[in-house]
């Protein structure tokens, strides 16, 4: 038999090779290491600073071989563009949550996007707070149960998810936004392209780019890993569509670029 000396799979150089803390099935790893691989790709690694938020991303450093700030609740675009402003030659990331971004983080995102900041926001939506118990979220599914909404989301009383990447579409800051899913190889594959394409558009100094990713939490949704990638497909997907809602080099030249 003869013996096969080279991988085929290998680990990014961006990560650290550590035991992860992360719950079964929760997908925070394969978003990480989507983050990573863009970082090799574009070998920007020994120059980019990553903002942790608050929530399961809180430990970023623990994972990636990067330089990493962590920011008080919903305030990482803040402290992002205080580092981008300061080091404007590094890449600067922000790895946020649904609670994070979408809850106390909501103004935070907004103008950052609205100002066209030269970061890229990496936007984790599982539809529930995942650190603290799984309360309901500003993005959680109508008629989901969660631990402060037992009889399931009531859009009467509680109103209807934000779709963030329609949202931030809307700012003339904002360079690319797009939602993308990695609950199957195929979206796996596809989100890949989207963080690069984020990393992309900041590296060029075309401004601000967003993506939001559909993940699981299978501990805090009380399923199976393999229900909660069935679930992304069947009740997210069909609230959150998945798509490139803006693209710097689709749209008229300047848009959003700064």
């Amino acid at each position: 038999m003869t013996k096969v000396d080279t991988p085929v799979f290998t680990a990014p150089r961006s990560l650290k090779k550590v035991v992860t803390h992360f719950c079964p099935g929760c997908q925070h790893g394969t978003v990480h290491r989507l983050v990573a691989e863009a970082l090799d790709h574009f070998a920007v690694q020994a120059r980019t600073i990553g903002v942790a938020s608050v929530g399961c991303s809180v430990f970023l450093y623990e994972y990636f071989d990067i330089d990493v700030v962590e920011a008080p609740h919903g305030r990482a675009p803040a402290v992002a563009t205080g580092v981008k402003r300061a080091l404007p030659d590094r890449i600067v990331f922000t790895y946020q949550g649904d609670g994070d971004l979408a809850a106390i983080g909501t103004s935070e995102i907004i103008h950052a996007a609205n100002r066209g900041e030269g970061m890229t926001v990496i936007f984790v939506n599982n539809s529930t707070y995942g650190m603290t118990g799984g309360q309901m979220a500003p993005t959680t599914l109508p008629g989901q149960k969660t631990s402060t909404s037992p009889y399931g989301r009531d859009i009467a009383n509680d109103g209807r998810p934000i779709r963030m990447a329609e949202l931030l579409t809307q700012l003339d800051g904002t360079s690319y936004s797009a939602r993308v899913a990695v609950n199957t190889p195929r979206n796996v594959l596809a989100a890949g392209k989207a963080v690069r394409k984020a990393f992309q558009t900041q590296i060029e100094g075309r401004g601000f780019s967003f993506v939001e990713i559909l993940s699981t939490c299978p501990t805090n949704w009380g399923v199976s890993p393999l229900e909660a990638n069935e679930r992304i497909a069947t009740e997210m997907i069909p609230c959150f569509p998945l798509g490139t809602f803006k693209d710097w080099a689709l749209d008229a030249p300047g848009t959003g670029a700064k």
